[in-house]
């Protein structure tokens, strides 16, 4: 996987962790269509042509009233309980969007697992062990990353844990 130099308009907080720890990825950008009836991530599948299977979204919930992040196949959903269990909580609920955006600095839609304003614990669903590179949002609607799993989890400090469903 070749390590693409980002251009002026893709140097968002998360390409810009990926240069610096020189992470070989790959960028993918695209039109976001706001008149799509597809979710962001089914549409950044069908955009960058990849199986949606290994496209995953950045979704934040609240665990036992901390932010934790979970990152799943877009095509999925993330499972709450699975997730609170990944982090030895009890109780998972979805963040509050706004909230989500204030704590990562991103916009729905466009979150980055990578570079965000505050760390947060994070959990990657197991199914992105069957690939060799996962697809994850570049930090703007209409960019996503290409890159390895366990870079991945090392920049996030993450685990893998089967927390998606469908």
């Amino acid at each position: 996987m070749a390590k693409k130099k980002a251009h002026a308009s893709h140097g968002t907080p998360a390409v810009l962790v990926l240069e610096r720890e020189g992470v070989p990825h790959t960028l993918h950008a695209y039109e976001h269509d706001p008149s799509s009836d597809l979710s962001y991530g089914l549409e950044a599948a069908r955009a960058i042509g990849v199986d949606p299977a290994q496209v995953f979204k950045t979704l934040l919930a609240d665990v036992d009233g901390a932010l934790v992040v979970g990152i799943v196949p877009v095509a999925g959903t993330l499972d709450l309980k699975a997730l609170a269990r990944a982090v030895a909580g009890k109780r998972a609920v979805m963040a509050d969007p706004a909230a989500a955006q204030r704590a990562t600095g991103y916009v729905v839609g466009g979150i980055s697992p990578l570079g965000q304003r505050t760390r947060h614990p994070t959990v990657l669903d197991s199914s992105a062990e069957a690939f060799d590179v996962v697809y994850v949002s570049g930090g703007r609607r209409g960019l996503d990353v290409g890159i390895a799993p366990a870079d991945l989890l090392r920049l996030t400090d993450g685990r893998l844990a089967p927390i998606g469903r469908g």
